[in-house]
């Protein structure tokens, strides 16, 4: 989704992000410098639906307009299996991604050892968040 707050705004003649937080107080918004400087340079995470209903009376459009979707669709995880080690020997111990050669506190505890651990590929990934979450 693209956030198209700036092209709406110059389609009714308006320039500056100062210009458009002074119509959203007119009309009973107010808007903090910081989230309005959010607004009008970058994709906001997220817009109030009450919020989105004042911007678009002041802009004199629909939500539609402000919120476009991309015409590429996201990218999904990569398709085949799961790059990384192997999930242990053919007749392995039993635990994931454990082998022979490293019982480890792993084995003894049956957990999954921090190795066989995927990327998180949920909102905090996209936000930039990295962390690592263990196979289902």
């Amino acid at each position: 989704m693209r956030w198209e707050l700036k092209a709406r705004a110059a389609v009714r003649g308006i320039t500056t992000s100062a210009e458009v937080r002074r119509r959203l107080a007119a009309a009973g918004l107010r808007v903090s410098a910081g989230k309005m400087s959010g607004l009008w340079s970058g994709t906001p995470l997220s817009v109030r639906l009450d919020d989105l209903e004042v911007i678009c009376a002041v802009l004199g459009c629909g939500p539609s307009d402000l919120l476009v979707a991309d015409p590429a669709p996201p990218a999904g995880p990569p398709a085949g299996p799961p790059a990384g080690p192997p999930a242990g020997p053919p007749g392995g111990t039993g635990v994931l991604g454990a082998s022979a050669a490293r019982p480890g506190p792993a084995a003894a505890h049956g957990t999954v050892p921090a190795t066989s651990a995927q990327p998180c590929t949920g909102p905090a990934a996209r936000a930039g968040v990295r962390r690592l979450v263990p196979p289902l």
